[in-house]
């Protein structure tokens, strides 16, 4: 699970569990990543679980009823789900803070209810009630307790399934079958019930002979085995899911009696079958619904001709009850199969892949019963023809075609420009997603690959191709797995090999990721110069100030005059000045929904004035395909490390001028070379740091996270391996260059403001001193002509007007010595801080490579004992 991933679900718990107040998320997210284990502990064992929580909870059968409802259901991750809440009732403290919030949510909805619930006008006790008021009570009563118990309507069902398609796909909706099919329940094939017997009542059955009576219940039997009542027996209403029950006469012989009453579950099955073959045929449940009831409609037809045969025999009175009983018998097994499956897909409202795995299960806990598992293999056969329709079509061309939402894949209307544009585009992964509940649990472990077959296949068809697997072969249920696993195999290794060769050979990836690192990651050194040449002034300015257009002109220049040149992909690159300098940015990710990202987004933007050079960056126009792998986020990563590198280059810049003037400034007299001596051997520490910390992410990091990137590219077998390897790189590359780590960060960033601030002093003083030498000068010459004494004196204006303006810089040489002292203090301390912090990351969280960085700067030991004395002192601190 990923760190954003962390970060969001544990704001999802405590906005459900109501939790405001204390630390935050933060500290319950680090104590996640700090304890998560590296292994895969999806696959649990729920048995002894299950048993644990059955103990602790004060109705262990609810909760075994409602775990059976649930896995019926075919609900996923119920298992691991039953082992944490086995683990929670260890933990006292938590089950008593779950116990006080359920009861606070306990009341709350009581008292939500209690302002909606509708109320009945009941007599007082006092006064006596008319039997007209009784009845009305009666009936009010009844009719809420049926609301309350008795599921929704099928008809209700059907138009809640019809919106929800008709929403999702306006253009096609569903066909709707005519109301008289539903009007008249006699085409159902089921019992009748409410109907009030035409003619005379017929006698009892108990006053005729018992040879009558037996002939008279064989021939009710063969009604009621169709749903017809008979005159005997009756059937009663079913309410919601429940099976059918018959009332048969009670003044019956008993030993009749008993055996009809064996008969019966036969007829109740028969009822159960016909009536869920009738509603789940109907378009709004889908194709494997529909398939399922066309097998089970198939194999009623042979229980249909048994009756048949039966009833002909009964007319030539060759058919008695015992007779009835035995020719009865090898059908029972199969009703009740067929009742429990169409019962169980009832519960469960499944539909689509959710069918299919109640099938599939029932086939194989069957094993050991070939009859049942026979029988349980034609119908997950059947009714699987139109699902692996749905895939072969995905698998095989890259296209879906599911009008009833009933496959594992979901296709989303996303597009794909967007990726450009939008730093939280997720078109390769929203695009199509994995409907969990959908998954056949025959295919689970092939589902990922299913996903990335038909994403890579389409991902050629939006680039205009039309692609078909060469493989292709009609994909058929079988108990072997292997059968068609293969097959999904095939074609998944067609896909990989057709869109990594399409985007490698024909797109030319790896050659537009070296153009990237030419100019995102510096690799270009002579066009660097010669751009920061150019721009040097127009960078100087208030961002807005500048001329884009201008600056676009100047990197035109610049790419044509360096090797750059020689780049096919040149005319891609861009100018973009952003909203935030580099280290405001990179704080903003990386406080993502903590305390902190809220005060950087309240922030007033306006408070400091962005320079045109920190507000600097590339972009990069990356069109269809190659944005899949090149999206807004990777680019954004590539911009990230291009100004931080960037900005070392014009902190080096800074410092390499300084020297320069410092140069310049040996011409003139200088009071006291002891504090400018102090001044030259900081610049040389500041140098030494910044051309360090610059060949440290640059050769150290970039160059050998780049190369086994290449290497691993060449030896990518797909485009997920392409993705992972490229975004490896990136997160390398950032983490590695201090990039993600706040702490390091925001010492860095200071180190380069200590730099910066340098710079300018020095600058400063070098004018300030040329100034003083320049007036010195001219007051020791005498110019001889009068233009040029006008020279002069012109001269001398202007050296007063500077020397005006820099009078502070003109104070005592104590007054120089504490600025540069300054600086110097606080350098050194922050450098080692810096250092100090690098050694415990590369300790404490194996960052080894961050180590280098303290070999480099303190590769003398210059550092090493203060280093040593403040990781003693640490020590001591904790000790305490």
């Amino acid at each position: 699970m990923s760190e954003f991933r962390i970060h969001h679900d544990v704001n999802e718990l405590l906005s459900l569990l109501h939790v405001r107040g204390g630390d935050g998320a933060e500290v319950y997210i680090d104590l996640l990543q700090k304890n998560r284990t590296p292994y895969v502990t999806t696959t649990v064992s729920a048995h002894s679980a299950k048993v644990k929580i059955a103990e602790y909870s004060k109705t262990p059968e609810d909760f075994l009823k409602k775990y059976e409802e649930l896995k019926s259901k075919n609900v996923r991750n119920l298992d691991p789900l039953v082992y944490l809440l086995s683990k929670l009732t260890e933990d006292k403290e938590t089950l008593q803070y779950l116990q006080q919030n359920a009861k606070e949510r306990t009341e709350m909805s009581a008292n939500a209810s209690a302002a909606t619930s509708s109320t009945f006008a009941i007599p007082q006790t006092s006064t006596k009630m008319s039997m007209q008021e009784l009845e009305e009570l009666r009936k009010k009563l009844g009719n809420v307790t049926a609301s309350s118990n008795v599921p929704q309507s099928a008809e209700v069902t059907r138009k809640m399934l019809r919106d929800k398609h008709n929403k999702k796909n306006p253009t096609q909706p569903i066909p709707v079958f005519p109301n008289w099919v539903y009007d008249r329940p006699a085409l159902i094939g089921d019992f009748i019930t409410g109907t009030t017997p035409v003619g005379e009542p017929a006698p009892p059955i108990g006053t005729i002979p018992l040879t009558a009576q037996e002939q008279a219940l064989v021939e009710d039997l063969l009604f009621v085995l169709i749903g017809v009542d008979g005159r005997d027996i009756t059937a009663q209403p079913v309410l919601g899911r429940q099976s059918r029950s018959f009332i048969v006469d009670t003044s019956l012989d008993m030993s009749i009696k008993e055996l009809v009453n064996r008969i019966l579950p036969v007829a109740s099955c028969y009822s159960t079958i016909t009536r869920f073959t009738e509603e789940r045929s109907s378009f709004e449940y889908g194709q494997v619904n529909h398939a399922l009831t066309a097998a089970m409609r198939t194999l009623m037809k042979e229980y249909l001709i048994l009756v048949t045969q039966l009833e002909h025999l009964h007319r030539q009175g060759l058919l008695s009850l015992q007779k009835l009983w035995f020719y009865i018998q090898p059908t029972m097994r199969t009703m009740e199969i067929l009742a429990s499956i169409a019962t169980s897909v009832e519960k469960g409202d499944c539909m689509g892949g959710s069918t299919l795995s109640l099938l599939h299960d029932r086939t194989f806990n069957y094993t050991g019963d070939s009859q049942a598992q026979e029988l349980c293999l034609y119908l997950t056969k059947a009714a699987s023809v139109p699902y692996f329709e749905i895939l072969e079509k995905w698998v095989y061309r890259g296209i879906i075609k599911d009008p009833y939402s009933e496959f594992m894949v979901e296709e989303h209307e996303l597009q794909k420009e967007k990726i450009q544009e939008d730093y939280n585009d997720k078109y390769w992964d929203q695009r199509y997603t994995i409907i969990q509940h959908r998954i056949p649990s025959f295919l689970q472990k092939m589902a990922d690959k299913i996903l990335s077959t038909g994403k890579y296949l389409n991902v050629v068809r939006e680039c205009g191709r039309d692609v078909t697997c060469p493989d292709a072969k009609e994909v058929l249920y079988t108990l072997k797995e292997r059968a068609y696993v293969e097959q999904i195999e095939k074609a998944y290794n067609y896909a990989s090999k057709v869109l990594l060769h399409f985007l490698m050979e024909e797109k030319e990836l790896v050659s537009r990721l070296r153009s990237i690192k030419h100019y995102f990651l510096m690799d270009k050194g002579d066009f660097f110069v010669h751009f920061m040449d150019l721009t040097e002034e127009e960078l100087k300015k208030p961002v807005d100030d500048i001329i884009p257009p201008r600056l676009e002109a100047l990197l035109e220049l610049a790419l044509r005059m360096s090797t750059a040149n020689t780049d096919p992909f040149k005319d891609d690159l861009k100018i973009d000045l952003m909203q935030h300098d580099v280290i405001t940015q990179l704080l903003r990710v990386l406080a993502i929904e903590t305390k902190q990202e809220k005060a950087l987004i309240h922030a007033d933007p306006t408070e400091v004035a962005l320079s045109g050079l920190e507000a600097f960056s590339f972009d990069y126009i990356v069109k269809w395909p190659l944005s899949l792998i090149i999206n807004r986020k990777a680019l954004t990563r590539y911009q990230m490390l291009f100004r931080h590198i960037f900005y070392c280059k014009h902190v080096e810049r800074l410092l390499c001028n300084v020297w320069i003037s410092n140069k310049m400034a040996k011409q003139f007299s200088l009071h006291s070379a002891k504090w400018f001596s102090t001044a030259f051997a900081l610049r040389q520490r500041m140098l030494n740091f910044v051309q360090n910390i610059q060949y440290y992410m640059m050769f150290e990091v970039m160059e050998p996270t780049w190369h086994v990137m290449e290497n691993n590219l060449k030896s990518a077998s797909n485009i997920d391996d392409v993705l992972c390897h490229h975004t490896s790189f990136l997160d390398n590359c950032l983490k590695d260059c201090m990039l993600t780590n706040p702490e390091l960060l925001k010492i860095f960033s200071k180190l380069m403001s200590v730099c910066v601030m340098f710079t300018n002093c020095m600058q400063t003083f070098t004018l300030s001193m040329r100034l003083d030498g320049e007036m010195n000068r001219l007051s020791r010459e005498a110019p001889s002509t009068q233009s040029e004494r006008a020279e002069e004196a012109e001269k001398k204006k202007q050296a007063s007007k500077h020397v005006a303006e820099h009078m502070e810089a003109l104070q005592s040489d104590a007054g120089f010595e504490a600025t540069i002292g300054k600086f110097d203090s606080n350098f050194s301390t922050m450098l080692l801080d810096l250092l100090d912090k690098l050694s415990i990351y590369s300790t404490n969280d194996c960052e080894h490579s961050m180590i280098n960085i303290i070999y480099r700067l303190d590769f003398n030991g210059f550092y090493t004992e203060r280093l040593e004395k403040m990781a003693i002192e640490r020590s001591q601190k904790a000790a305490a």
